[in-house]
């Protein structure tokens, strides 16, 4: 029989019934939504697939007469009631992916439109407009696309968007949302929203991320903020800061984690409820600013026992205008590198000093090795993460050619990426 995606249906296999919403379903295969939350795959050959109705019956043919059922608590908007306006950006990634099956790889080739269509409940939740920025995995992101998407988010909101949903690859997320965090100043959530498994995928994160997303995106949490699964069940999502958030795992669903914070709050997916546990920038507390400008020369430099100084040496002598170590511990390098450090300074090069730790915040005042690495002009990261420590490198450098005033900002915190109170 003929069914569709977004289409009820019951699938007996071996005596057994599962009800549910067709997902997007690689050739041969139907994947459904179930009941409980769950996703299932089923070989078509192997099942019979009945078209329900609300109410049970079945439908014959291939879908006349079918009405949209609600899933998962999720309530049809009042009649004639105003949706919220809000821009969803496709950039790629997994989570506007689908299966090339010239190659059997997992390409970018879903657009904001296929989003949309392939998760029919986010036009209950908010009136979309969709807009392609880029389809590319995100590793292929760089300093100009975070640029080009700023640029974009912008636009849109001056356009009237009450909110901006991005969606985007997940391996690199945490560097864009970072880089929009110290370029945009934003009245209306920005939300960046990925999937760890491709649509067609049973175990697919993408429809109750994006679900979540666009919660999120209508709500008074006015700020860049990342949105993804908080457990490897689909009952909610975490909504991190954007300068405070980083990939954890490689595969999970729950591998987005705030580092030395609390997430900002979480999303309910069965009710949409969303509980904060930290402050946050409010709905219209902001006028918008955008401050573009992103230095690419910039690098992160990993420490490690042995490691030859002389690395500092290439970035000196090929223009490189700043830098980020990645110290040991509180945020220390071995004595053998201070004099490289020293020369680094000479050359007017802002160096941060971030921890392979990750939780925690660097000190170097505790040691005789820190407190010449201070001499020697490095910048004590505090508690940002390496990754953070980069963009806001870049987006510093990018505002100013004074070497004195890009230190004090660097000091500085500047977009929620250094926190009052690092969590034990």
């Amino acid at each position: 029989m003929e069914f569709k995606q977004g289409d009820r249906v019951s699938i007996e296999r071996n005596g057994t019934v599962y009800e549910g919403k067709v997902m997007p379903s690689m050739e041969g295969y139907i994947a459904i939504k179930m009941n409980s939350g769950y996703n299932a795959g089923f070989s078509i050959d192997k099942v019979r697939v009945t078209l329900q109705e609300n109410n049970g019956e079945t439908v014959n043919g291939g879908g006349n007469g079918v009405k949209e059922c609600k899933t998962r608590g999720e309530k049809l908007p009042e009649p004639g009631k105003k949706l919220p306006k809000i821009a969803i950006l496709s950039t790629g990634g997994t989570i506007a992916s689908k299966i090339d099956y010239r190659t059997g790889a997992v390409t970018s080739q879903f657009t904001a439109d296929d989003i949309l269509a392939a998760i029919p409940e986010l036009k209950e939740i908010a009136d979309f407009k969709g807009r392609v920025i880029s389809s590319i995995l995100s590793e292929n992101m760089d300093s100009d696309s975070w640029q080009n998407l700023a640029k974009a988010v912008v636009e849109e909101i001056e356009a009237g968007a009450e909110g901006v949903i991005i969606t985007h690859g997940t391996d690199t997320m945490m560097y864009s949302a970072a880089a929009l965090s110290f370029m945009i100043e934003t009245p209306v959530p920005i939300v960046f929203v990925g999937s760890q498994r491709s649509a067609d995928r049973p175990s697919s994160d993408n429809a109750m991320n994006a679900i979540c997303a666009a919660r999120v995106a209508i709500s008074e949490i006015a700020e860049i903020v990342v949105v993804m699964h908080g457990t490897t069940s689909d009952d909610f999502c975490e909504i991190h800061r954007g300068t405070k958030v980083r990939k954890m795992h490689t595969s999970r669903r729950d591998a987005f984690k705030s580092v030395n914070s609390l997430p900002i709050g979480t999303v309910d997916y069965s009710t949409g409820e969303i509980k904060t546990f930290i402050d946050y920038t409010r709905r219209g507390e902001k006028t918008l600013k955008f401050k573009p400008g992103m230095e690419p020369k910039c690098a992160i430099v990993k420490f490690t026992p042995g490691a030859d100084p002389a690395v500092l040496d290439y970035y000196i002598n090929n223009g490189y205008r700043g830098l980020v170590i990645e110290g040991t511990g509180l945020g220390h390098v071995s004595t053998k590198w201070i004099p490289l450090l020293r020369k680094v300074g000479d050359a007017k090069m802002p160096v941060i000093v971030t921890s392979q730790c990750l939780n925690g915040r660097i000190c170097d005042r505790v040691y005789d090795t820190g407190r010449d690495m201070l001499k020697a002009g490095a910048i004590e990261g505090e508690d940002t993460l390496p990754e953070t420590a980069l963009v806001k490198l870049m987006w510093v450098l990018g505002q100013t050619d004074d070497f004195e005033k890009a230190v004090g900002m660097l000091r500085e915190d500047l977009g929620g990426e250094i926190t009052e109170c690092t969590l034990k």
